[in-house]
C-alpha cells in the first residue's frame, strides 16, 4: 500500500533498529526506487524481506527509515524531497505514475 494513501505513522523494528515504516508488501523494483530516492535525500533506509506464503510467489519487502519523525505524506506534499535532477518530488512521481516532476498540481489552459 502506498504511503500516501494512509495517514498513520507506523514505527516498527527492522534489523533491530526502530524505523518509520514507509511501505509494506512492496515489490523489489518499488523498494529499490524508494530506497534510492530516500537515500539521496539523506535518510538511512532499512529493508526487510517479508515471509513468502508460497515458494513460487515473488518476494515482498518492507521499507523504513531510521528517522522516526519522518512522515512521507508530509514530506511529499510539503515538497521537501528532491530527485537526482534537483526537482521536487510530487505525489505522482512518488507513486511512480510519472517520471517527470511537474511542479503544478493543476492544468494551465492558455486562452
Amino acid at each position: 500500500m502506498s504511503a500516501l494513501n494512509k495517514g498513520k505513522h507506523i514505527v516498527s523494528e527492522i534489523d533491530g533498529v526502530r524505523c518509520t515504516i514507509i511501505e509494506t508488501g512492496i515489490t523489489e523494483s518499488r523498494m529499490l526506487f524508494l530506497k534510492d530516492l530516500l537515500s539521496f535525500n539523506h535518510f538511512e533506509v532499512k529493508t526487510a524481506e517479508e515471509k513468502k506464503e508460497a515458494e513460487d510467489t515473488p518476494a515482498k519487502y518492507t521499507l523504513g527509515v531510521t528517522d522516526i519523525l519522518f512522515n512521507p505524506v508530509i514530506a511529499v506534499y510539503e515538497r521537501s524531497l528532491k530527485t537526482h535532477d534537483g526537482c521536487r518530488v510530487s505525489a505522482p512521481y512518488w507513486n511512480q505514475y510519472t517520471t517527470v516532476c511537474n511542479p503544478k498540481y493543476w492544468r494551465v489552459i492558455k486562452r
